[in-house]
């Protein structure tokens, strides 16, 4: 890996959102505005289901990103705030179908939405907030920023669906794993990053630069989203430790310890992402059988590698506060335990 492209800090490690946070403050005050105006409706379960998880301590980084990348371009205006919250809307009912098909029962550390109300309601909602995402989109009127956010928006589906129909295959190669991960999260890192060229009118090279910024993030979040579900314990995650293992997913740190094991572990593997061994005790040895190839460290240094290249990807831009926030919130994505 060359020099220019691996570019991530010696000191990573201490790597914070809070120059990202401190960058994005007053636009995203702005955002979550328009996320709690256009949530409401006159039903109200619509408000209640939707504010469980809006109101469940995420990032927000998918529109903090929008936010970012405008100051980026100093952008003056203010079209980005609904974007965003386009952005939050398109992610969040993704999340509400995603714990639906998954059978999730905990996000952030509390219940899962369809835990609480149920798959037949927290599907609806997901709908609805799909809807209002396309609202604020047409509302927007460039037909440019419609066609990125919509892309986007099936290219997801399309990796949703191609990874549950890698679920329990012990065969997913590496290849296949980064397509799933480049739709299914990359793809909206990519276009709300992009779209923040787009309303400050910057040129296609800057789009293209702020576009792969967020595609390079986005799988790197990705990478590290599933080396912690086998590297942290269930406080950490605000999730169920382990969660990946029972559902038979074949994430990159399962791929790299049964792509290294021996003969013995690779039947190990086989039974269990074919979900005849999911107990504690199952779960337990394929930690250990990460850890024996080296499969979460394995990961996180891919991971770097996709850091480094958003953090490339904007070099074109003038530095200062912006840049060097987003640099470090790619620093950060590696880094985190959480």
């Amino acid at each position: 890996m060359s020099a220019e492209i691996f570019s991530i800090r010696p000191r990573a490690a201490e790597a914070s959102l809070h120059p990202m946070l401190a960058l994005t403050a007053s636009g995203m005050n702005s955002v979550n505005a328009v996320i709690l105006e256009r949530m409401q409706s006159e039903i109200p379960l619509i408000p209640s289901l939707a504010g469980h998880l809006i109101s469940g301590g995420g990032k927000r980084l998918r529109p903090m990103l929008t936010i970012a990348g405008a100051a980026l371009c100093d952008y003056q205006g203010a079209r980005h705030h609904r974007l965003a919250a386009a952005v939050e809307f398109i992610h969040t009912a993704t999340l509400l179908h995603d714990d639906v098909v998954d059978g999730s029962d905990l996000r952030r550390g509390k219940e899962t939405a369809n835990i609480v109300f149920g798959n037949p309601a927290t599907v609806l909602v997901g709908d609805f907030l799909f809807s209002r995402a396309f609202e604020l989109m047409v509302e927007d009127g460039s037909l440019k920023v419609l066609k990125i956010l919509s892309h986007a928006s099936a290219v997801i589906a399309e990796g949703e669906v191609d990874q549950l129909t890698a679920q329990r295959h012990i065969e997913t190669s590496e290849e296949r794993y980064l397509s799933i991960i480049g739709a299914k999260t990359a793809a909206l890192f990519a276009a709300a990053c992009r779209i923040s060229a787009v309303v400050a009118e910057r040129g296609e090279a800057e789009e293209r630069a702020l576009e792969d910024y967020g595609r390079n993030l986005g799988i790197a979040f990705q990478l590290v989203d599933d080396a912690i579900d086998y590297d942290s314990d269930a406080a950490e995650m605000g999730k169920g430790r382990g969660d990946d293992f029972r559902d038979g997913k074949m994430t990159l740190p399962v791929i790299l310890a049964y792509a290294r094991g021996s003969a013995e572990e690779r039947q190990f593997w086989q039974d269990a992402i074919a979900g005849f061994r999911t107990d504690d005790e199952d779960l337990a040895h394929a930690v250990a059988l990460i850890n024996r190839h080296d499969a979460v460290s394995a990961t996180r240094e891919r991971a770097r590698h996709y850091a480094s290249r958003a953090i490339d990807a904007i070099a074109c831009f003038p530095a200062g506060e912006a840049r060097s926030a987003m640099a470090e919130a790619a620093e950060f994505s590696v880094a985190r335990r959480y």
